[in-house]
């Protein structure tokens, strides 16, 4: 699927159905649509750590609660700024979850210039991410940002 219908879906998905199913609805249609993705999660900004919400993947990750600073999700938390990591094995700051990720991208969810979650998303690809991925993601992540 092309980034623009994308942001059509999840545009349509957002007007359509009550706030709390949203975000698990947009993540599931972005995991089923996308065969890069092959694990996506939201995490959320609850004091200084980030809480796992919705994902979908074929497992659970351990990292359900990251300290902002930590890995690569606390260090775009810290900093506001997208990570693209094309290959996780070669970044010390990447907190393993699944042996198959090769690559990452972790797009930050703000509000007024504050970040209050974010968008991870991992694939059994190298080099997966680029910079067309990271401005759609934060496309993606300006909608979100109206539902938390």
């Amino acid at each position: 699927m092309n980034h623009k219908l994308a942001i059509e879906k999840i545009l349509e998905i957002s007007s359509s159905l009550k706030s709390d199913t949203i975000l698990k609805t947009c993540i599931e249609f972005l995991y089923d649509n996308f065969d890069k993705y092959s694990w996506i999660g939201i995490y959320l900004v609850k004091e200084n750590n980030l809480i796992l919400g919705p994902w979908k993947g074929k497992q659970a990750t351990e990292h359900v609660k990251i300290p902002i600073g930590k890995g690569i999700c606390g260090s775009a938390a810290k900093s506001g700024n997208t990570e693209i990591i094309s290959d996780v094995s070669s970044d010390n700051r990447y907190l393993a979850c699944f042996v198959s990720t090769k690559s990452e991208i972790v797009v930050p969810i703000k509000k007024d210039s504050k970040v209050i979650g974010e968008i991870d998303i991992d694939s059994n690809i190298p080099n997966a991410f680029n910079n067309k991925d990271a401005e759609f993601l934060e496309k993606i992540a300006d909608i979100f940002a109206k539902f938390l």
